[in-house]
C-alpha cells in the first residue's frame, strides 16, 4: 500500500513597519533574489499562528503578534516545488530588531501601494490584504 500524498501547509506574514511592508529577498531557490513576504513551512504539532510568528521572528528578527487571518492561498501552482497550501496572517510588530536571518538573504521594505514582482503568489496575498 503506497503511503497518500498530501499538500504541504505553509504560513506567510504581512508586517507593515513605519508605512512599509516587510519582506525579505528570497536566499533560495525557488524565486532565489526575489521578494517575498516571510513565511514557511509549519513544522508538525505547531499552530498556524505559532509558525507564523515564528517564520517571521526567524526571517526578519521581528516579534509580532497575530492581528488577523487574511486568507488561504491554495492553488496547486503557487509553488514550483509542488501543492502548497498557504495560510496568510496580518501581523503587528511589537518588539525585535528589524534584520535578516534564516533563508533571508536581505530585508525588503516594499511600497505596499506599488509592489515589485514578488515570488509565489505574495502580489495576490498583498492584493487581498490591501482589500480589508
Amino acid at each position: 500500500m503506497t503511503e497518500p500524498r498530501h499538500p504541504a501547509v505553509a504560513v506567510d506574514g504581512l508586517v507593515v513597519v513605519d508605512g512599509k511592508l516587510v519582506a525579505v529577498r528570497r536566499g533560495n531557490d525557488p524565486f532565489r533574489g526575489m521578494p517575498a513576504l516571510p513565511g514557511g513551512f509549519i513544522e508538525l504539532g505547531e499552530t498556524t499562528v505559532a509558525a507564523v510568528v515564528r517564520e517571521v521572528r526567524e526571517e526578519t528578527g521581528l516579534e509580532t503578534d497575530v492581528d488577523r487571518l487574511v486568507g488561504v492561498f491554495s492553488d496547486p501552482r503557487r509553488d514550483p516545488r509542488g501543492h502548497t497550501i498557504s495560510i496568510a496572517y496580518a501581523l503587528n510588530a511589537v518588539g525585535g530588531k528589524l534584520q535578516a536571518g534564516s533563508d533571508a538573504a536581505a530585508i525588503v521594505l516594499i511600497d505596499p501601494d506599488d509592489p515589485p514582482r514578488m515570488a509565489f503568489d505574495h502580489n495576490e496575498i498583498l492584493r487581498v490584504w490591501l482589500r480589508a
